[in-house]
């Protein structure tokens, strides 16, 4: 440590140094006491202090209120990351927001807007725009487009006004000014009835959202910027014209210029959308390009593409098109009925003599003048305003879409995908796209799974071209035929080469944005439904007593172990007493120890419980293991009922256990704010302490993660929400929660002591982050408020602002003035707002008077009235409003006055929906964490077996569910399985349908038979779109469908986690496709699709043939995924075991490649298919005809067999030979025991001839050519002879080997002859083992076998050969795509 402290100071900085130039030590920082600043958390503090070092300088500063330029410039700008003063909100912009009197919000919104006009004319004009828009559906409100809204343009322009001249926030125009805007505030959805005033005055309000304010202000938005951007267009065209016209000396061209531009500016101001504006864009810059500006004053000019109409344009073909007739202006206004023009006038001379005189060096022909005459006239038609307005209306009122999945998508959409209602629409008109329909399809199409037209049909169509026949003349010359010709070729290429085709882009930009603010509606709805649900209520609730109003809240989070299940104990203000953890609380064990040691757990819960004394206990809901832990919090309830009944308050014995969501609670535990509000504490008390809060205050813990890092975002509200963007979201977010924090209001001073509870103050009207901020800090600072006026005068709100915000925040006996004998006014803890302070006093003085039938002229009457209605609300129930409001002559103020009467009653009373448990769905769903669209009946899903009783096998669900198959569910030949455990063991992974669900018992039952995955009888009809008609037709073909098993195979496809060379994670088509340059005999180890406790070896036989081979593993642990993937500790081929894969390579792989490669190489192996090699023996016949020609081949139907083939007389006859089993047998490991093999079956066949040893000639058993059986065994096979009876037959008197010649029950004589297959007539081979062959093979057979390539299905009982009786197994019938069982 001495060393250390010495060279300290080894490396000394500039700034270190004396004025002698002597080093001086610096000043070691101090880290211990550091000053507190207000609104600062010490975590906050501690954060700053280990990235930036001392902060106490800084923090002095900004006590004293330091704010010197000079100071901020050194300090925040040079000291902190921009990122880091943006998100504290500590940048100059932000000061300057804070210091605005002018909301928050609205300031936000005018940066990019600019300052709203004022002027009447201008509000008329404007609200006329937005009634318009809500008129024609524009902005989507309530669902249905068009509906009648009722709104008046009058209370629009008022709304306007209050804006942007008195800026007033929403909330504050939704309270406060009802009677300005009444048709605003009226909610279709909500069918509001008006009652009597005393049924008005009784019935409780219910909390609104005011959408059509929303969207209004959403419109004035989207209109100051189109009318800023004609601003700023009007004023760049005018300097671009000026300078165009300085280079232009041509009289005429000048005149059409100046013609053209005013028709533009004409265009712009009429323009009032920004796709109009769009189109006047588009038409002043093909008239007046960029690019061409600076040439002459000696500027570079960048090289750029000149578009074909601008080639023309330069060789004065602009001449020749102004001659066809009606201008694209004139075309415009006779579409749009505007100006009628005169009769069209066709020229004397043809199109070709008038071309003649332009023709030039680039265009030599009248053609080819022609041509470009038509291009610019086309291109000048396809931008004109007026004819794409006009054609567009026609589109989008016309136009419809239709799909059609691809290849691919045939084969990827079945009933349960996401695309599922969308890949078969036949002609469905664009204005019925009325929800997110339309994002999913244009998903599918980007995946290449859709193929998606929009058009016109043939009769809308047809209606077009009519339309524009007014750019034709009536003249019947055949020079006037002529020019008609030209023109139609231009009305063709106009339509059908521009027009149609951008408005086909725009059709698809419009049903976009039409989905978007659709979806944006929906996500909204979804939210409003989670922040617009009051806390939980005491079941015996004492209204009266604020303090209790609240419950205290046991919250409690599953842990597995690390971390340990969690109980959180909150008092009635959400603030954490206790934490207790439980590693041994859910143990199931029957073990002593961990008997006890739950004991021990539960009577430390039972303490915590009856220490603390919970109103109700919330549990997280994550999975199955919540469900049994409720159980086990009920029974130590009971106990606790029954043991202790004096030491339980008589609120425990109704203690309910309800399930909390643990969606938001997880991003609070990972976000920073619970960093800053729960310093220390682990991520599971976080997440425990966020469960318990939501259920206190919703609103307040969706709040709090809508801070800087805006993690609400990430809440999951909407399966298609990720269409949106982060900033869409954003703005509904903010819009919901403005809405709702105002309507439910803000207790400042119960916040000033819980920091949580200030969450919600930047949705408070008038407020946003900045402002709410400066309040938090200087509220924290203060410590209590007692009357409203305080936030002027002491906390810094600027006049405007204020009148905005002090109706929501109240300020009533809480927190540290719970205590305070102060006197505070009872109106500031009502929503009335301080405006209407006198009339709410003049209302109660009256009802007072009323009640005492006299005056009373005491100086505290006012006070005194309000306090005596407060008491008695009977008074004011009462009270004939409209009588009332009539004698004061007040009927214009009714909405006022019923809103001071309610608050009289009672001030800030719940308007939202009571909150209530769970339902049993909703706890299903919670708990699985799955929905109504991702477990339905049948849909297909993924079992892992965990045991296997009787009849029934108990599986678990990726979600943890459990599921069950019974047996006749497993198979369709269930009858036949004695004992399910035969064919089923724990750890294999099933491929099931969900044939029921049950909630209440958390658990499906499956079923995985055959018949029943084929069935489409679970089809996903309901809710189908009338334009859905699947074209029957072009249902999938067979290689369709064996295309789907290969996609399939692929879907359910799990990597393994193996380490080896030679092992792949790939399908069985990868492997094909990898060992299809190699050569024979390569060989690839891969996963089997029949689960994670299986591989599967895949062998190049030769060219296009390929084999595969399953490796059963053995020895794994099933708990958990992981382990499953691992390879096995044995690895078992047939009744071969392995200890891993090198000796799999050694002992199996490396003798079968050499046998193979023996046999390629032998002289009388043939190359080519079956018919091939017959060709070549015939040729070889007649070329010797007294010899029986043979020769070997590869079987290409079933690899790993050889045919061999011979002509004793006229026809080939086929042996099946699997010398692949043969070469591997025990024993028989070289190339000698092959060849032994097939001298021995040479004599069989050849050698017997005309011998009576098997005496069987000409009998049922013998060969139809007149050979005898090999060993009397009898043909397998699927033709006549594919009897199951055994043979005995006599040995040969030959040397040949015995192969196990003892035929067993149930052997079918197959151990007589290994591996072969005698063909039971030319052309009638049927295969009784070997390697299952590629393609689309379907393979019956009782031989031992290999399940093949491509889609083989392969089933077969197994034929055992080998001097031990050693056989190949049981195949099972399965289908592996790319390989089979044996």
């Amino acid at each position: 440590m001495g060393e250390e402290d010495d060279m300290a100071d080894f490396i000394v900085d500039e700034d270190d140094l004396d004025e002698h130039g002597a080093s001086v030590r610096r000043k070691k920082l101090k880290k211990n006491k550091s000053r507190q600043a207000p609104g600062v958390t010490s975590s906050a503090l501690l954060e700053a202090q280990e990235i930036f070092g001392d902060v106490d300088e800084l923090l002095q500063l900004r006590k004293q209120g330091l704010d010197s330029s000079e100071w901020r410039e050194r300090r925040l700008e040079d000291q902190f990351e921009p990122t880091v003063l943006s998100e504290k909100y500590m940048t100059e912009k932000d000061d300057q927001i804070r210091m605005t009197d002018i909301p928050e919000r609205m300031q936000i919104s005018e940066e990019s807007t600019g300052t709203p006009p004022i002027d009447e004319m201008s509000i008329i004009e404007e609200s006329t725009w937005i009634l318009h828009q809500l008129i024609i559906g524009a902005v989507p409100l309530f669902g249905k487009e068009g509906q009648d809204l009722s709104i008046n343009r009058e209370d629009v322009m008022r709304f306007l006004e209050l804006t942007h001249v008195q800026k007033l926030d929403i909330p504050f125009i939704a309270t406060y000014r009802k009677e300005q805007c009444l048709s605003l505030l009226k909610d279709p959805e909500q069918h509001e009835v008006d009652d009597v005033d005393q049924d008005k005055s009784e019935k409780t309000p219910t909390i609104k959202w005011h959408r059509v304010l929303w969207a209004i202000q959403d419109l004035d938005r989207k209109w100051l910027l189109l009318q800023k951007r004609k601003t700023g267009l009007q004023s760049h065209y005018s300097k671009r014209f000026e300078e165009e016209s300085r280079r232009v000396y041509d009289e005429t061209r000048l005149n059409l210029n100046q013609q053209l531009f005013e028709s533009i500016l004409k265009a712009l101001k009429d323009a009032d959308s920004e796709r109009e504006v769009d189109d006047v864009d588009a038409k002043f810059n093909l008239h007046f390009p960029p690019g061409e500006v600076g040439v002459d004053e000696g500027q570079y000019k960048r090289p750029k593409r000149r578009s074909q109409y601008s080639i023309c344009n330069k060789a004065g073909l602009w001449m020749v098109a102004s001659k066809f007739g009606y201008s694209a202006e004139q075309l415009g206004s006779q579409l749009s009925l505007e100006k009628m023009n005169d009769e069209l006038e066709d020229a004397k001379e043809t199109p070709e003599e008038m071309a003649s005189n332009f023709t030039c060096a680039m265009f030599e022909t009248p053609q080819a003048v022609l041509k470009g005459a038509r291009h610019m006239a086309a291109v000048e038609i396809s931008c004109e305003p007026s004819v794409k307005k006009c054609v567009r209306g026609i589109y989008m009122e016309n136009a419809v879409v239709s799909t059609i999945p691809t290849p691919d998508g045939k084969i990827a959409i079945d009933s349960f995908h996401q695309f599922a209602g969308v890949n078969w629409l036949r002609e469905k008109p664009l204005s019925r796209f009325d929800d997110a329909q339309w994002l999913l399809i244009q998903k599918a199409e980007e995946e290449k799974l859709l193929q998606v037209t929009i058009k016109l049909p043939e009769k809308c169509l047809d209606e077009l071209n009519k339309e524009f026949n007014v750019y034709l003349s009536n003249g019947v010359s055949k020079s006037a035929q002529q020019w008609n010709e030209q023109r139609q070729l231009i009305l063709k290429d106009a339509l059908f080469g521009f027009l149609l085709s951008s408005m086909e882009k725009e059709a698809r930009s419009l049903l976009t944005s039409r989905a978007k603010n659709w979806l944006l509606l929906e996500y909204g709805k979804v939210l409003w439904n989670k922040v617009s649900v009051g806390p939980y209520q005491r079941k015996e609730n004492d209204i009266n007593s604020d303090e209790e109003a609240a419950p205290r809240v046991m919250a409690c989070c599953w842990g597995p172990g690390k971390p340990a299940t969690t109980f959180v104990m909150l008092d009635s203000s959400g603030e954490v007493l206790d934490v207790l953890y439980t590693g041994s609380l859910t143990l199931r064990s029957q073990n002593v120890n961990d008997q006890q040691r739950k004991k021990n757990d539960q009577q430390r819960v039972l303490k915590f419980m009856t220490d603390h004394q919970p109103h109700v206990v919330v549990l997280g809901a994550v999975n199955l293991s919540c469900t049994r832990l409720k159980d086990d919090i009920y029974e130590i309830i009971f106990k606790m009922v029954e043991e202790n009944p004096r030491d339980v308050g008589h609120e425990m014995d109704e203690l309910s256990i309800v399930y909390g969501d643990e969606s938001l609670p997880r991003l609070y535990e990972n976000s920073r704010i619970s960093s800053d509000q729960l310093p220390g504490q682990s991520g599971i008390v976080k997440r425990a302490v966020a469960v318990g809060r939501y259920l206190q205050n919703p609103l307040a813990m969706v709040a709090t993660l809508c801070g800087p890092g805006k993690e609400i975002l990430s809440w999951k509200l909407s399966p298609l929400e990720n269409f949106l963007t982060a900033d869409e979201k954003y703005g509904m977010v903010e819009q919901v929660l403005v809405d709702v924090t105002n309507q439910v209001g803000l207790d400042v001073n119960l916040a000033t002591s819980h920091e949580w509870l200030f969450a919600p103050l930047q949705f408070i009207s008038g407020l946003g982050p900045r402002k709410a901020a400066s309040l938090q800090r200087s509220l924290v600072r203060v410590g209590t408020i007692f009357t409203r006026k305080d936030f002027v005068t002491t906390h810094g709100l600027g006049k405007k602002v204020f009148v905005n915000a002090v109706g929501f925040l109240r300020v009533r006996r809480s927190g540290l003035a719970a205590n305070s004998s102060q006197f505070i006014d009872l109106l500031d803890d009502t929503r009335i707002h301080p405006e209407s302070y006198l009339l709410a006093q003049e209302l109660a003085k009256d009802v007072y008077d009323e009640d005492l039938k006299g005056d009373n002229d005491e100086e505290d009457a006012l006070e005194m009235a309000i306090e005596q209605v407060r008491d008695r609300p009977s008074l004011l129930k009462s009270l004939r409003l409209d009588k009332y409001l009539e004698s004061k002559e007040r009927k214009n103020k009714r909405e006022t006055f019923e809103d001071i009467r309610r608050e009289l009653i009672q001030g800030f009373q719940d308007w939202r929906k009571q909150y209530k448990e769970p339902s049993q769905d909703e706890e299903f769903f919670m708990i699985s964490g799955e929905t109504e669209d991702t477990l339905t009946e049948g849909r297909i899903v993924q079992a892992t077996v965990r045991r296997v009783q009787g009849g029934r096998a108990i599986c678990v669900l990726e979600s943890g569910l459990t599921g069950m198959i019974m047996k006749e569910d497993y198979a369709d030949d269930w009858r036949d399985i004695i004992e399910l455990s035969d064919r089923l063991h724990e750890g294999d992974i099933l491929t099931c349908k969900i044939k029921s669900i049950q909630k209440n018992r958390y658990q499906v039952f499956l079923v995985c038979k055959d018949s029943e995955m084929r069935s489409n009888r679970y089809q996903h009809v309901q809710n189908l779109d009338p334009y859905y008609h699947e074209e029957r037709s072009s249902l999938q073909s067979e290689q369709e469908k064996a295309r789907k098993e290969k996609e399939l195979a692929k879907k359910h496809f799990k990597p393994r986690m193996i380490v080896h060379p030679r092992f792949q994670n790939i399908t069985a088509d990868e492997a094909m496709e990898y060992l299809s340059d190699k050569d024979p005999g390569e060989s690839i180890i891969r996963p089997s699709s029949r689960g994670p406790s299986y591989l599967t070896l895949t062998l190049k036989v030769y060219d296009g043939v390929y084999a595969h081979k399953d490796i059963v593993e053995g020895g794994k642990e099933h708990k958990d995924i992981t382990s499953l993937l691992r390879i096995g500790k044995t690895l078992k081929i047939g009744e071969d075991t392995f200890e891993d894969l090198d000796e799999v390579m050694d002992r199996y792989v490396d003798p079968l490649v050499s046998h193979l490669k023996a046999m390629l190489s032998y002289r009388k192996f043939r190359r080519g298919t079956k018919t091939e090699v017959d060709e070549l023996l015939r040729i070889e016949k007649s070329e010797y005809p007294m010899r029986i020609v043979y020769c070997f081949g590869i079987s290409h139907e079933h690899p790993g067999t050889f045919i061999l083939t011979y002509i004793r007389s006229t026809n080939p006859h086929h042996e099946y030979i699997g010398s692949f089993a043969y070469c591997t047998v025990k024993g028989s490991s070289s190339l000698v025991a092959c060849l032994l093999f097939l001298s021995n079956l040479w004599l069989v066949l050849f050698g017997t001839v005309g011998r009576n040893d098997y005496r069987n000639s000409g009998s049922r058993d013998g060969h139809p050519s007149g050979l005898p059986r090999p060993y009397g065994g009898r043909g397998r096979g699927r033709g006549p002879y594919n009897s199951s009876r055994g043979h005995e037959g006599q040995d040969s008197s030959y040397d040949a080997p015995k192969w196990d010649s003892g035929a067993k029950k149930g052997d079918d004589g197959w151990g007589n002859f290994p591996g072969a297959k005698v063909q039971n007539s030319p052309g009638r081979e049927a295969f009784p083992g070997g390697w299952g062959g590629g393609g689309n093979e379907s393979g019956s057979g009782s031989g031992s076998g290999w399940g093949g390539g491509g889609n083989e299905s392969g089933s077969g009982s197994g034929g055992g050969w080998g001097g031990d009786n050693s056989g190949w197994g049981q195949a099972s019938a399965g289908t592996d795509n790319g390989g089979s069982g044996w």
